[in-house]
């Protein structure tokens, strides 16, 4: 980790913390919730030893990056403009993009907005899904799993922050990071993600108390209401797309997810996968990898798979 370099850059009105290392291509990274840069440390470390420049910011509300308190400054356009200006501070007309979970999300309206500034994308865990042209992402997710979902909790301004204060930065960061059911993610206002305050959470063997920790410390001087604002701002984000409606995907892309990611058991997000929808809104899809046995945090749980995947596919570009 140590030749990992870290700086401060004026981006889109804000100040975003970058983390980078390596020459040659640049590979973006994108990071989705409850993480941070630090999340593809693995693949920085992998990539930058490859030939590529690995960078990877906090966006937008998260660690060391500046946070907007209104969820209104919290849309893919604000978090894309930010990227962009990044792009264009590095000195790059081009990059390879990498997301994961709200990442991943960042980086298809990314391919939407702005496909000439990307080379190939690689995306993880969270599928393109099309704006639906009449039902908004809350509502519909409110009429599939009830209003104890967690992107339906987590509307509720200061509330899961209230919540997640009484369970504690680390404890909350170990659930989240160590939650493996591939049903959906139900909050309740009793036990949270389903245990009791005192019963011990294992870490797995790829996530250590340092890595928690990190982690922590950044969200115990932020708090969670940057990460939040992503969700309270999914039906402003839908309002406000309108205009790409229908529109497809045009950069390549390979897709990789693990069998146990609770976004891969989404009523029928498999069927889009697999029965052609998502190859028709994504035409240069040219890869999908199904890893067995995985849970949703996949970039961390099978770093070196992850790392030679990505490769594998940018280099061919």
């Amino acid at each position: 980790m140590e030749g990992i370099e870290h700086k401060m850059v004026r981006v889109n009105g804000i100040n975003m913390h970058v983390a980078e290392i390596g020459q040659g291509p640049v590979v973006l990274f994108l990071h989705g919730f409850p993480e941070l840069w630090y999340t593809w440390r693995h693949q920085m470390l992998s990539l930058s030893s490859r030939g590529y420049r690995a960078v990877a910011p906090d966006l937008r509300g998260y660690g060391d990056t500046d946070a907007p308190t209104s969820f209104t400054n919290y849309t893919s356009l604000h978090i894309v403009g930010d990227l962009i200006a990044l792009i264009d501070s590095l000195g790059q007309d081009q990059v390879f993009l990498v997301g994961h979970d709200w990442g991943a999300i960042i980086a298809w309206h990314f391919c939407l907005f702005r496909p000439d500034r990307v080379k190939a994308l690689v995306n993880l865990s969270v599928v393109y899904r099309p704006r639906h042209p009449s039902r908004k992402p809350v509502e519909t997710f409110r009429a599939l799993f009830g209003d104890d979902y967690y992107i339906c909790r987590f509307q509720e301004l200061g509330k899961a922050e209230e919540e997640f204060a009484h369970i504690g930065t680390t404890r909350q960061l170990k659930k989240f990071l160590t939650y493996r059911n591939p049903g959906p993610a139900i909050l309740s206002k009793e036990r949270g993600f389903g245990d009791s305050l005192d019963s011990a959470i294992t870490l797995p063997s790829w996530l250590s108390e340092e890595d928690v920790n990190y982690s922590a410390s950044r969200f115990d001087q932020k708090g969670f209401t940057g990460a939040l604002n992503y969700y309270r701002a999914m039906d402003l984000n839908w309002e406000l797309m309108a205009p790409w409606t229908g529109e497809q995907v045009k950069v390549p892309v390979k897709f990789i997810v693990g069998d146990l990611d609770l976004t891969y058991n989404i009523p029928g997000v498999k069927e889009y996968i697999h029965d052609g929808g998502f190859k028709k809104d994504v035409p240069f899809l040219q890869e999908v990898v199904v890893m067995e046995g995985v849970g949703h945090f996949i970039n961390q749980e099978r770093a070196e798979d992850i790392n030679t995947h990505i490769y594998d596919f940018i280099q061919k570009f």
